[in-house]
């Protein structure tokens, strides 16, 4: 127990020092000209940014907090959707031929496609408002949902399902009793490849006209030449996406204990 408490406490540092490196080299380059502060600001001025940014709606017309909450419901709303279709869609496609047949020419020939490229028509259609934004978010983060789901289903070893004909489960009692527990960890991959996806998304579904938001915030800082601004979006995103994916994790590990 002590060697397996030491081993993490060495990787732990590991990880502080990786990280403490890359901010000194960030530093440096910025501080000794490498790169002028109107091409990357360093992290000490990304941290007064944030900081700042709590409290000051300047200059892009909103404080950091009510951006994120933009972002994160827009995130949410296409993630949600994305998981609620996706991952029953892909489970019943692993299991059941003729909606794998019927549904599979559609998903295959949309899947290519990415994103961005959805915008004008979906704004056409939608509009310019949260509903469209969300429907951009849904078209990213449903294909990994859907393509886990079905993978962890064709997974399944023959050998249970033969148990469970043998002792004279239905079809359906086997999908939902044998199928569906053996494919939760492919499953939660794809669901949390989804929340990658949908956040990935984000700045392309708010640059439909958007007020508000992280993708916002973004795109102003691009527009003023303010480093900073962009970057404390940037790490936002990347922030809130670690957080929830580590959520994701930890439902993983207790629905999936058996498992392990």
């Amino acid at each position: 127990m002590k060697t397996l408490r030491s081993r993490k406490k060495s990787a732990w540092w590991k990880h502080v020092t990786g990280v403490l490196v890359f901010l000194l080299i960030w530093e440096l380059s910025v501080r000794l000209g490498l790169f002028s502060s109107q091409q990357l600001s360093p992290p000490s001025q990304v941290i007064e940014t944030f900081f700042a940014k709590l409290t000051d709606p300047r200059p892009d017309g909103e404080t950091l907090g009510v951006h994120f909450l933009a972002s994160f419901s827009v995130t949410l709303g296409g993630f949600s959707l994305a998981c609620l279709i996706g991952i029953p869609l892909g489970l019943l496609m692993g299991y059941y031929r003729p909606v794998y047949l019927l549904v599979n020419p559609i998903f295959e020939l949309l899947r290519p496609i990415p994103p961005i490229a959805w915008i004008p028509i979906v704004t056409l259609l939608l509009g310019i408002g949260a509903e469209a934004r969300i429907f951009i978010i849904f078209l990213s983060a449903i294909v990994p949902a859907v393509i886990n789901s079905y993978t962890g289903i064709q997974r399944t070893p023959q050998t249970y399902i033969h148990v469970g004909q043998s002792l004279g489960m239905s079809r359906w009692r086997i999908f939902t009793r044998i199928c569906i527990p053996y494919a939760l960890p492919t499953l939660f991959t794809g669901v949390r490849l989804s929340l990658s996806t949908a956040w990935a998304a984000l700045v392309a579904a708010e640059m439909m006209a958007s007020v508000q938001g992280l993708g916002y915030m973004i795109q102003m800082g691009r527009l003023l030449i303010k480093p900073d601004i962009i970057i404390t979006g940037m790490l936002t995103i990347g922030c809130s996406g670690a957080l929830m994916s580590l959520l994701l994790t930890l439902l993983e590990n207790r629905l999936t204990k058996w498992g392990r």
